[in-house]
């Protein structure tokens, strides 16, 4: 299952992942993904190892704001995995 994280500017989705236990290792999915006229420009990440195992339609520098973005919203996106996204009142 994915969960909504947030919208950028340029309406890139994030999603994310619940938590999934491999190896003994906690990890968190998460998916960028941008409408263009043709379809859809995707990216997709796996924390702990930043490990990036799709990359189409995104530039470099946009992969590597994606990359910023992850590490410092790193904590958040385990936080949200572990309680079924994030829990809007």
């Amino acid at each position: 299952m994915m969960y909504p994280y947030m919208t950028l500017a340029d309406e890139t989705e994030i999603v994310h992942s619940q938590i999934i236990e491999e190896n003994n290792v906690q990890k968190v999915i998460v998916h960028f993904e941008r409408p263009t006229e043709d379809g859809f420009d995707s990216a997709r990440c796996e924390l702990p190892t930043y490990k990036w195992i799709l990359k189409d339609g995104y530039s470099e520098e946009e992969i590597a704001m994606f990359e910023q973005l992850l590490r410092s919203n790193a904590h958040l996106l385990y936080k949200y995995a572990a309680n079924g996204g994030i829990q809007i009142a």
